[in-house]
């Protein structure tokens, strides 16, 4: 079982993260396992882990594979809303282990939430993945964020899905959309190339800061990641690390940076856009350790209180 977590000063507020929830069957080698999995889902998951109290709303199915997922939620302290149980059935992606042991993806998924309603007294807002570009469920993301940007920090990935949603005129245009209203914007390296492919990634940075977010962030894999507000810019290298997967690392990194933000009290402080070089510092180390643990072992594995304070100190 998780260590149980130190509860976030519930002064900072709790987290809504809104989007797919899915099961990864996991293929490597000559082995096939199934693990709970979706960006936002992971988010949610390691946000909970972490003390945040988190609610998430999806779309499962009252299946064998949505009753997997509510007991993996429900193991790691994350409220599913109830709206969420509303699909037909439960979305799969299959996670192809690649020699060089990067997970490639093929999905089954829908989304289509309709009208999402946030509980009250949230201090945080993340979507991302497929939930924020894939129709009709995508028109209903943005709506939200649009109807929340004066009351709660928001947090967006895009975490892009080329094989699910292939169209990248489309695709950027929702992702812009998204990244207009939200604070925090966070993507991969790859994300990055593949959203602008004749950008540089730092100039991709300064695109994301003019668009109006106060903090950006871009992972770079065993290169750490680059971070940035419109006062400074960081580029922190990562710590040497044996790795098993890469499934559920930069949903790690989300999480350990959300975290980091609303347990030191500083949601309103970036949504003013006034996050010192400091609290910039200690937030991205907070993120790369918690993608550093979950790197090191099988499947989207956050880290719990004690591996995170051992590894971010």
């Amino acid at each position: 079982m998780p260590t149980p977590a130190t509860p976030v000063d519930p002064a900072f507020g709790s987290a809504f993260v809104v989007g797919e929830a899915l099961i990864d069957i996991v293929v490597d080698g000559d082995s096939t396992v199934e693990h709970p999995g979706g960006s936002p889902l992971n988010v949610a998951y390691g946000l909970s882990r972490l003390g945040v109290s988190t609610t998430l709303r999806a779309e499962i199915g009252q299946d064998p594979r949505g009753r997997a997922l509510e007991e993996h939620l429900a193991a790691g302290g994350v409220v599913l809303d109830p709206a969420s149980r509303s699909a037909d059935r439960t979305s799969t992606a299959v996670a192809t282990i690649q020699p060089d042991r990067h997970a490639e993806y093929e999905f089954d998924l829908s989304w289509a939430p309709g009208p999402i309603v946030p509980p009250a007294g949230v201090a945080l807002v993340h979507t991302g993945s497929i939930a924020s570009v894939l129709r009709p469920g995508s028109d209903d993301v943005l709506r939200l964020f649009i109807a929340s940007q004066e009351s709660v920090l928001l947090s967006f990935d895009p975490n892009v899905r080329p094989g699910v949603t292939p169209a990248r005129d489309e695709v950027l245009a929702a992702v812009d959309a998204l990244a207009a209203v939200a604070h925090v914007v966070k993507m991969s390296d790859e994300d990055a190339a593949w959203l602008h492919p004749d950008l540089s990634l730092g100039a991709v940075v300064d695109r994301y800061l003019a668009a109006g977010a106060a903090l950006v962030a871009i992972t770079r894999g065993a290169d750490g990641a680059l971070v940035a507000t419109s006062d400074d810019r960081l580029s922190l290298a990562s710590l040497p690390v044996e790795v098993v997967d890469t499934i559920g690392a930069g949903d790690a990194f989300m999480s350990g940076l959300l975290f980091a933000l609303l347990s030191r009290g500083l949601a309103g402080v970036v949504q003013s856009g006034a996050l010192s070089r400091p609290d910039l510092e200690a937030v991205a180390a907070t993120a790369l350790a918690s993608a550093r643990v979950t790197v090191s072992r099988a499947g989207a594995n956050p880290p719990t209180p004690s591996e995170l304070a051992r590894l971010a100190r």
